[in-house]
């Protein structure tokens, strides 16, 4: 089974709360990640490895324009 961490974050991006587990699947991380969810935590990354595979709230990439 494949190893994930999981990240809860405050509002400023700082770490609130890391777990290690196993997990059969992605999908099984995700849906821990969320019934896991630590008070306070306002995002959640899950990680297998070096891989970001789940982020909410979703990440917003600012689209820029000409200077």
């Amino acid at each position: 089974m494949p190893a994930y961490e999981i990240n809860y974050l405050h509002n400023d991006g700082s770490l609130a709360a890391k777990l290690e587990m196993q997990c059969a699947s992605d999908k099984e991380a995700k849906i821990l990640a969320h019934a896991l969810k630590m008070d306070g935590a306002k995002q959640i990354e899950v990680w297998n490895g070096r891989a970001l595979i789940y982020t909410r709230p979703q990440m917003e990439i600012e689209a820029r324009g000409p200077a």
